[in-house]
């Protein structure tokens, strides 16, 4: 066999397009002109590769197996020699897609920089075309996941679904939208379509003909439908909600395909419990151990940034390190410029009334400006600060959660709770809010005995700014995935609200092939 670091520096070259496929001393996939078992069982896995969130033709599966069919028991071994090379390109990709996704994060936008085990290639080979057990082999370099396998148990089903695409052919609306007890020719295959999703609890059909009204049961079943897809749950079939209702179900395959490629950008395991936001559903999880069961996270929705590019929440991970209590908002020169000038300059009083100021120097003890027409045009060019004081009406309500990171942005509460009634809930300049932001210190602050909820709320309520520094980081991951798959068997849908999906999609479409098998 040639040199292992040869091998896999001009395999990964191959992947690339960038060198020819290396060729083995000996076949490692062949013996004779006979593929071995191992070599058998991969070309199955890589061919029914949708099962596990691929497309087996970026592996040439079938091309792969048709090459093999028409070896000639005597094939010149140069011949043979370039199938295994081939078979050897085609079993990399697949392994190091499976290991860490087909597209980059920052090839698709993002700055999410995990911990990620480095793959050894000619292991991975080398333990496929010994194995007796392939899948398990490959199960191993998938994520540890549970919510990573459910997706693929939910892509599978929605596949199945998909077969059936008459299923989403509802009839126009006709109206604005159809209320609870309101009449519409399209009930029947609502209702049929509710089954079919598992809202709708299968039952005996009606005698004679099927009733043309929303009743009770099928808005029990659409209120569910709705709170799957991150819609107001109304029970009524409105524009959004009947959008939805005839996506096709092939979109929504393809939509779930991405969650499984963005699960395996994140480490495998989980080395400690991290702190996980998914922007387009609008929601934190805290894990309180390593495994992402649902019973053992602490939950509550967030609001995320707006969908005008330059307040998107981005993507991205970092280690919070310490919290808050009534901190100072320092209002970003850019908001400074786009929402507060114009005020000040014609009332530069407006400042102190509303419980501002304009400080010169860095940290919470610099020095106070007075708000004369002078430090508001001195603001303009961006020398001193404007800073809201700690309280109730903060911005950052009574507490933020601080993980230093390139975008400034971090974890804060609000004073606009009510905002957090709206199903879709992009309002920020970027930073993420949390609605329960005394559960979020109480997790955070648990392996500190002193730092009780009483004695959180305390510091909440009164003096200036507090720092609490964590006795250890906690990862914070800010991640995009508009489908998920839960422990109860529902799968979730939630909007593209970035346009991260498309991006994704044509990034899978542009990857580069592989060389033809022969």
């Amino acid at each position: 066999m040639y040199p292992m670091k040869r091998a896999h520096i001009a395999l990964l070259l191959a992947l690339l397009g960038h060198a020819p496929l290396p060729l083995a001393a000996s076949p490692r996939w062949f013996e004779g002109t006979q593929p071995t078992r191992a070599a058998a069982n991969l070309l199955a896995e890589m061919r029914a590769a949708e099962s596990r969130g691929l497309v087996s033709s970026d592996y040439r599966a079938n091309e792969l197996a048709v090459a093999i069919a028409r070896l000639r028991p005597d094939a010149d071994p140069s011949a043979l020699a370039r199938l295994d090379a081939a078979f050897d390109a085609a079993a990399a990709r697949f392994i190091a897609d499976l290991h860490a996704g087909r597209v980059s994060p920052r090839a698709a936008g993002h700055d999410l920089a995990v911990p990620h085990a480095a793959l050894d290639l000619q292991a991975a080979l080398g333990a496929l075309a010994s194995t007796s057990d392939t899948g398990a082999v490959l199960d191993d370099y998938e994520p540890a996941l549970r919510h990573y396998h459910l997706l693929k148990q939910a892509l599978q089903r929605y596949r199945e679904l998909a077969l059936e695409p008459q299923l989403t052919a509802l009839p126009p609306l006709g109206r604005r939208s159809i209320k609870p007890d309101e009449s519409w020719e399209g009930l029947p295959g609502l209702r049929r379509l509710l089954t079919a999703l598992g809202d709708l609890p299968p039952g005996p059909a009606p005698p004679g003909a099927e009733p043309l009204e929303l009743d009770p049961q099928t808005v029990t079943a659409l209120r569910r439908f709705q709170r799957r897809h991150g819609l107001e749950v109304d029970g009524a079939i409105g524009a959004r909600t009947y959008a939805a209702l005839t996506r096709p179900l092939a979109d929504r395959v393809r939509q779930i395909e991405l969650s499984p490629e963005r699960a395996r950008w994140l480490p495998p395991r989980l080395d400690s419990p991290p702190i996980i936001v998914n922007i387009p559903q609008f929601r934190l999880f805290a894990f309180y151990t390593t495994e992402d069961r649902e019973d053992a996270m602490l939950q509550m929705d967030v609001i995320v940034g707006r969908t005008a590019p330059t307040h998107r929440t981005p993507v991205f991970a970092a280690d919070m390190r310490y919290v808050v209590m009534r901190p100072y908002w320092d209002v970003p020169p850019s908001i400074v410029r786009a929402e507060f000038l114009g005020r000040l300059r014609a009332d530069p009083g407006w400042v102190a009334r509303n419980g501002y100021e304009i400080v010169a120097g860095p940290g919470d003890d610099a020095r106070v400006v007075a708000p004369t027409a002078e430090a508001v045009e001195a603001l303009a060019r961006g020398t001193p600060r404007l800073r809201q004081k700690p309280g109730p009406d903060n911005a950052l309500g009574l507490t933020k959660f601080m993980f230093p990171n390139r975008h400034n942005v971090y974890l804060h509460g609000t004073p606009a709770q009510s905002l957090f009634a709206q199903a879709r809930r992009t309002f920020s300049h970027g930073c993420i809010r949390v609605a329960d932001p005394v559960a979020l210190a109480e997790f955070v602050l648990r392996d500190d005995p002193k730092w009780t909820r009483a004695a959180i709320v305390a510091a909440q309520q009164a003096g200036g700014p507090q720092r609490i520094n964590l006795s250890k980081p906690i990862r914070v991951m800010v991640i995009y995935a508009t489908a998920l798959a839960t422990e109860s068997g529902d799968v979730l849908f939630f909007e593209d609200i970035y346009g991260h999906d498309e991006r994704l999609l044509r990034q899978l479409l542009a990857r580069a092939p592989l060389p033809p098998p022969v």
